[in-house]
C-alpha cells in the first residue's frame, strides 16, 4: 500500500527524498554560519582599528595598529578557521 492511501506515492521514494532535503538544508545552514562566522571576523578587525586612536608620526601610528592587529588577528583567524572547517 502506497503511503497515506497512494497521496503521496511510494513510500520509500518519500523518504530518500525528505533524506535529499535535509541534507540540503544542513548544507545551507552550515554556509549561512560560515559566512556568518567571516563576517564577524571581520567587522571586529574593523571596530578594533577605527577604534585606535592614532598619535604621533607614521611609524608610531603603524605600530599602534601592530599592536591592535596582534591581538584581534589571532581572534578573527580563528573565526574564519572554524568557519572553513564547518564547511568540509
Amino acid at each position: 500500500m502506497e503511503g497515506f492511501g497512494g497521496l503521496f506515492g511510494d513510500p520509500e521514494e518519500l523518504q530518500r527524498r525528505m533524506a535529499e532535503f535535509a541534507d540540503q538544508m544542513q548544507g545551507a545552514q552550515k554556509i549561512a554560519w560560515a559566512d556568518n562566522a567571516i563576517k564577524l571576523a571581520v567587522d571586529l578587525t574593523v571596530a578594533a582599528i577605527n577604534r585606535v586612536s592614532l598619535e604621533g608620526d607614521v611609524e608610531h601610528q603603524a605600530e599602534q595598529i601592530r599592536s591592535v592587529m596582534a591581538i584581534v588577528f589571532p581572534e578573527a583567524v580563528t573565526l574564519v578557521r572554524e568557519a572553513r572547517q564547518g564547511l568540509q
